[in-house]
């Protein structure tokens, strides 16, 4: 069935790029009065499968998730491989990268917005679903990001 809608307006995610994953989460840790987060490594090609426009990259990040109520802020410090993360840091230094959705129908999801004008930039596999970055910027002023979990 063709998407005619993203199926979903609820932000679960905003993601963030830095340069120091170790810092920041110190610091909104302290600023907000949260928990400090344990700092994770994405896991490597053989199991993202991760494609960067359109051409495979080994793309991997540090990543610190804030649980807020419905909504996560993950904070996204790039380590390797060309990916959408580190050509947002070296663009615009630690800066706002992403607003993610949880939708069902990932290829659909993707066609619907590149009618859109809205075209994929990275995608990507992690345990228990996959995840694309599409290209918002000229028309929502940001990337967005859609998350797809199985089961």
């Amino acid at each position: 069935m063709k998407a005619t809608t993203l199926g979903s307006h609820i932000v679960t995610q905003v993601g963030i790029i830095v340069r120091d994953v170790e810092s920041k989460p110190r610091a909104w840790s302290e600023i907000l009065g949260l928990p400090m987060p344990n700092i994770i490594i994405t896991d490597t090609l053989d199991k993202t499968q991760a494609e960067y426009n359109g051409k495979s990259t080994t793309a991997r990040a540090k990543l610190a998730f804030f649980h807020m109520g419905q909504m996560d802020v993950e904070l996204i410090e790039p380590i390797d491989g060309p990916s959408t993360w580190k050509d947002q840091l070296d663009q615009h230094g630690d800066s706002l990268h992403h607003i993610a959705f949880v939708i069902k129908g990932m290829q659909d999801k993707i066609a619907y917005l590149d009618s859109k004008g809205v075209p994929l930039l990275q995608r990507g596999e992690y345990t228990g679903g996959r995840y694309a970055y599409l290209d918002g910027i000229a028309q929502l002023g940001t990337v967005l990001e859609l998350l797809e979990n199985d089961g």
